[in-house]
């Protein structure tokens, strides 16, 4: 599925224009689903936390029982080969991916040694916040014991569109998603935080959604700034009373939520700081603000 218009493949040692096969029909990903992938962003120069996504590809590969034929530092660098051949002036999405080719005759599981591997850039423009509405959806996320829920896994996408699908039917972009015990998870392609009476509070990572990098660095940024930033595991009920709530993924990185069900949330004070601390966090090479200030002699 292409994303953007402009396309920059990386296959088998050389970088190709626009949507390069690169999967065979026999290939065990074709019919089997042993695809991973990550998302990166580069946006107004910066590519935030491009070391933590080149190594998460290597554990989901791992994950799915695939040995990777490159490393993370070798993926890091690719990706930032690529992104030089657009220029640091573009809005980019940057999708490495792993997969496997083989497997024996009759057995399902994939050939560990015999792994593809690509990197696909595409022209994407960062989102503007404003507008971004949730429902919540019948369809819930598998616990790890159904599912390889540690690794960023296209066979787990096919719940994930349902998901979405259901909720743009209904008329929403995007939609909370409950785990198996009956708490919140995520929605169908990001994490989810909420603010109550000045605290802010996230589904604690309970092996059925993924952790996201992201969401983890806004954690901390959030916590660096002063605020109260509680994991935990959070009912529907909680975010019927929340005050604001906000989504994080490597799309649009930090999203306000203008409206939940049927209630228009107001101004997103906490979500828009949230998205405010992220890009001062990219756009200084990796600076916290907390320790921006600290070689600034600020508290």
């Amino acid at each position: 599925m292409a994303v953007g218009k402009e396309i920059l493949t990386w296959y088998e040692g050389a970088w190709h224009e626009g949507n390069a096969p690169i999967i065979g029909a026999a290939d065990h990903a074709a019919w089997l689903g042993s695809t991973v992938f990550d998302g990166a962003r580069q946006f107004d120069g910066a590519r935030p936390d491009l070391d933590l996504h080149s190594a998460r590809i290597i554990r989901s590969a791992e994950a799915m029982g695939m040995i990777p034929p490159v490393d993370a530092a070798t993926v890091q660098g690719l990706m930032e080969e690529g992104c030089a051949r657009f220029g640091a002036d573009r809005a980019l999405y940057l999708r490495p991916m792993m997969w496997s080719r083989d497997s024996a005759p009759g057995i399902i599981d994939v050939e560990p040694e015999n792994t593809g591997f690509s990197i696909c850039i595409e022209a994407l423009d960062m989102p503007a916040a404003g507008g971004f509405s949730l429902t919540v959806s019948p369809f819930c996320r598998p616990r790890p014991d159904m599912a390889v829920t540690e690794a960023k896994a296209g066979a787990l996408y096919a719940n994930n569109a349902r998901i979405m699908a259901d909720a743009r039917k209904r008329g929403y972009s995007n939609a909370l998603s409950l785990d198996v015990e009956g708490f919140v998870a995520e929605t169908a392609s990001t994490n989810v935080f909420m603010l109550r009476d000045g605290v802010v509070f996230t589904p604690v990572p309970n092996g059925m959604f993924l952790n996201g990098i992201t969401r983890q660095r806004v954690v901390s940024l959030l916590r660096a700034d002063g605020a109260e930033v509680v994991e935990a595991s959070l009912t529907l009920e909680d975010f019927d009373a929340a005050d604001e709530i906000f989504v994080t993924g490597n799309i649009a990185k930090v999203m306000p939520v203008a409206r939940y069900k049927d209630r228009e949330m107001g101004t997103p004070r906490m979500g828009l700081r949230a998205r405010e601390l992220y890009w001062d966090y990219a756009l200084s090479g990796g600076e916290t603000v907390a320790a921006l200030r600290s070689m600034a002699g600020g508290v």
